[in-house]
């Protein structure tokens, strides 16, 4: 099957590398992505020769979360149910192998909520990461669970709550990164941590993960169990939202 917005490659140590692919968009994901996002993890979860996955992106932006721009267009050609986002999150996150997010320019929304899912990640000291949807009328309700494990209840309510930026430094101190590093050492960075796993047992990992997942506190499956009634792209201040993005203008509900 020919990807037309990730590719996806494995190198002789047998670490593969799921790269964003869409630089012109900042990697934004459309619905074209989150099924091929959803198709490679669950071929990667199942394949032996895998040891270790890595999620980045592609030009100037790790991820720039969901393609407002777009939203509504195109999507998969397939006829099979469309994947949604916090399935495809929920993939990443219960991968049986350890995964790396490497983290420059944006990690916003969706995009942060990527790295979120990951085991490791290594950012940029350029890098920064946002929680922004309330900026454009939405509430970040599919990203949450994955979110609040990552960078605890307190601080998501913060950063969501405003739409800041998050500085490498401060996403370090609240959990959302592990290793900040400048530009030109992310590389080596990426192999000494990979290195790292590949010493691990693949039977031990996935045990561990798997583990690590029934005793945290709450557990991502009591999370995702709670289904308010979304806040979501039909609401009236979505809608006004996702036009004064467009339009490059500031929304009816910011006060001049």
């Amino acid at each position: 099957m020919k990807l037309q917005t990730i590719s996806v490659d494995l190198s002789p140590r047998r670490v593969a590398t799921v790269l964003l692919n869409r630089p012109e968009r900042g990697n934004a994901f459309d619905q074209t992505m989150l099924d091929e996002l959803a198709t490679q993890f669950a071929h990667l979860a199942g394949d032996d020769d895998v040891r270790v996955v890595v999620l980045r992106g592609s030009g100037r932006h790790f991820c720039t979360g969901a393609d407002l721009a777009s939203r509504g267009e195109g999507g998969s050609a397939s006829t099979a149910p469309h994947a949604t986002l916090p399935e495809v999150l929920a993939a990443l996150d219960g991968l049986p192998k350890p995964t790396i997010a490497v983290v420059h320019g944006g990690a916003v929304g969706g995009g942060a909520a990527f790295a979120a899912c990951c085991d490791i990640v290594i950012a940029a000291d350029t890098a920064f990461f946002s929680i922004p949807e309330v900026r454009v009328g939405m509430a970040p309700l599919g990203v949450a669970p994955f979110l609040i494990r990552a960078m605890s209840h307190r601080s998501f309510r913060r950063y969501a709550l405003s739409g800041e930026r998050i500085a490498p430094a401060v996403a370090q101190r609240i959990g959302l990164a592990h290793e900040i590093c400048e530009a030109a050492q992310i590389e080596d960075t990426l192999t000494r941590i990979a290195d790292d796993l590949l010493h691990g047992a693949p039977g031990a990992l996935r045990e561990l993960k798997q583990a690590s997942d029934r005793y945290s506190v709450p557990s991502l499956a009591a999370l995702l169990a709670d289904k308010p009634a979304p806040h979501g792209p039909q609401s009236a201040e979505a809608r006004e939202g996702i036009a004064s993005f467009r339009e490059k203008r500031k929304p009816s509900w910011y006060p001049q």
